[in-house]
């Protein structure tokens, strides 16, 4: 499974070891204790705070998906490698929504006048997708640094609209991005957690709490194996192996709501 993948290859045979000698049932319990660590809403927000990672689990009856967070303008190069390789889900940008009607981001699906358009997930009333862009300052849009170069002058820009609030329209935006791109844009849901609880909302809720930009990356997390989502366990036990807070959505909605 890409959550798997470590840069330490000692690391990797210690770990593989470990767990052929725990078990499945000692793993299990293991990534259990992970979740029910002293605050761990207080620790995700702590890394958050310091421009580091968290891995935010949903809920089972919605996604049921793993996804590793950042605060947007912390991303760099690191970051999307990190995110391609242990993750492997889509790499977004999440902003508020006032954000969004500050850029006149559209919904993509209200945008697109095609056939195929049908914004019914089955995990939610809607998605949240907006544009995909590029930043004009990048070549193709995905290496690494043009997908970082993009998702931190989003987050420059949110925090722009956040600090002057019509200080920034549709036409700076436009001038700083274009469309299509290589990232897509998420629109968070107008009254945030109590209008929806998905990643897009879970992420801007924790960069709003520690002061951040009001954006946030989300990558979902893979499992190689199957090409499904992540259990729960094995990305609470990936999460307890490089360090990175593992929150369950339902403890983020209940102390940031």
């Amino acid at each position: 499974m890409r959550a798997d993948v470590d840069a330490d290859p000692e690391a990797n045979a210690s770990a593989a070891e470990a767990a052929d000698a725990a078990g499945e049932s000692d793993a299990a319990e293991a990534a259990e204790s992970v979740t029910e660590s002293a605050d761990p809403v207080g620790r995700a927000l702590d890394a958050f705070r310091a421009g580091d990672p968290v891995c935010v689990h949903d809920f089972a009856d919605r996604e049921g998906e793993t996804d590793i967070v950042y605060p947007a303008g912390a991303v760099d190069e690191a970051a999307v490698a990190h995110m391609r390789n242990d993750a492997g889900g889509l790499i977004c940008v999440a902003v508020s929504d006032a954000v969004g009607d500050a850029f006149d981001l559209p919904f993509l699906a209200d945008a697109l006048d095609h056939p195929a358009v049908d914004d019914d997930p089955d995990y939610d009333d809607r998605s949240s997708f907006s544009l995909p862009v590029n930043h004009r300052e990048t070549f193709t849009g995905i290496t690494d640094a043009d997908r970082a170069k993009t998702i931190v002058e989003v987050a420059n820009a949110a925090g722009r609209v956040r600090d002057d609030p019509t200080g920034y329209g549709p036409a700076d935006f436009a001038a700083e991005f274009r469309a299509p791109g290589h990232v897509h844009v998420l629109r968070g849901d107008r009254d945030g957690l109590a209008g929806r609880t998905g990643h897009t909302e879970l992420g801007l809720a924790m960069a709003e709490a520690v002061g951040a930009e009001p954006a946030a990356v989300v990558c979902e997390m893979l499992d190689d194996e199957t090409g499904d989502a992540l259990a729960p366990a094995d990305a609470a036990a990936y999460a307890a192996r490089r360090d990175i807070p593992y929150v369950e959505g339902a403890a983020l909605v209940e102390a940031l709501q």
